[in-house]
């Protein structure tokens, strides 16, 4: 079976994260011994859902990124659906608990993510003007 995941590097990031569809991120490095666990399992996950593009970040060759993304912690999962961040958290998860947030990601109505995401825009510039006086 060919690999299920795509090796995201600064280069091809934005390809891979800019476009619509869902997309998980999976932030790791060779040392790390939750992410060698975990890698296996996102593979196999990976497998099972072709219409989803499952990319992994090697932070070790890809400093930048990760700092540019905040990632202190690794693994970190990170899920984008129609170019949203929707979800981003560092841990192990398990393979019922990725399968699901899958699921989740798949029945949310972007519309209406959408319309919450512009009705607390506002609220963060009034909070930022308010923080620059």
């Amino acid at each position: 079976m060919a690999n299920a995941t795509v090796e995201i590097n600064a280069q091809n990031f934005k390809n891979n994260v800019e476009k619509d569809g869902i997309v998980l991120i999976d932030w790791w490095a060779p040392w790390c011994g939750p992410c060698r666990a975990f890698g296996p399992i996102y593979e196999r996950v990976a497998g099972k859902h072709p219409g989803v593009t499952f990319g992994k970040v090697n932070t070790e060759a890809e400093q930048g990124l990760a700092s540019e993304f905040g990632i202190r912690s690794i693994p970190t999962l990170m899920i984008f659906r129609d170019q949203v961040l929707l979800f981003a958290q560092p841990g192990l998860l398990p393979e019922n608990v990725l399968e699901d947030l899958i699921t989740q990601t798949q029945k949310l109505d972007m519309n209406e993510v959408r319309r919450k995401i512009a009705e607390k825009q506002p609220d963060e510039a009034t909070a930022q003007a308010a923080a620059s006086n």
